[in-house]
């Protein structure tokens, strides 16, 4: 397996100390150096990447506004001398956080990781649940979930066909979900994406239902549901 990487730094020396360390990485293949986020990205709108070493602080637009502002961004391993930026990092699900001067050795730690979350998605999805309901379990496929709702120790699991309520937290539940398609728009709601058919006010309509959502979450709600997607008719 090859992962397509780019280096982007504003810096000569620390684009050519991560070439070089890119060179001894069997699977690692390298086809761009880019000297500013703007290089980079003109050269994504052409070319297929998968991993992006990135620095944060360069002239105009930094990496992470630009990691802020891509529809479907690559992978990312932050290349910078500033500490400071660690946990906005982890917020927009980087791969790691490298700290100039950066070690081969850690350098390689960082790309083994990127290597095992690209060998992982390659592997074959689960998209099913087992829950306990009624002193049995059942499957539950993830396409056929509407939404989920929390009463106190139970968690109702609507789908379109049936209702399912298993003694659980919504929480675990959640967790077992795939993040890409189910998103919590209240403290007992969690929503499928793939399901929302109208937003009016602070509701959601799937099917014959409606969702709240929280004004706390309401605007990491909209932006999750509305970014690179278009509701269905």
């Amino acid at each position: 397996m090859k992962i397509r990487c780019v280096i982007t730094d504003d810096e000569p020396m620390a684009r050519k100390g991560l070439q070089g360390y890119v060179d001894k990485i069997d699977f690692l293949e390298l086809i761009g150096v880019c000297s500013s986020a703007i290089e980079l990205n003109n050269l994504l709108k052409s070319n297929e990447v998968d991993l992006v070493f990135l620095d944060i602080e360069m002239p105009y637009l930094s990496g992470i506004e630009l990691l802020q502002n891509l529809p479907q961004p690559p992978k990312v391993i932050f290349t910078t001398a500033y500490e400071q930026y660690a946990l906005k990092g982890y917020d927009l699900n980087i791969v790691d956080y490298l700290l100039k001067p950066i070690s081969f050795e850690r350098f390689l730690k960082a790309v083994n990781k990127a290597h095992d979350l690209f060998l992982n998605a390659k592997a074959p999805a689960v998209d099913f649940i087992f829950v306990k309901s009624n002193n049995k379990l059942e499957k539950v496929f993830f396409q056929d979930i509407l939404y989920l709702e929390a009463l106190e120790n139970y968690v109702i699991i609507q789908t379109s066909t049936s209702k399912i309520i298993t003694h659980t937290t919504l929480k675990h539940l959640l967790e077992n979900l795939p993040p890409s398609n189910f998103l919590q728009t209240h403290k007992s709601f969690v929503v499928n994406i793939d399901k929302i058919k109208t937003i009016e006010g602070n509701t959601l309509g799937i099917q014959q239902f409606t969702v709240p959502v929280s004004r706390n979450l309401r605007e990491l709600v909209m932006e999750k549901i509305l970014k690179n997607r278009f509701l269905k008719k």
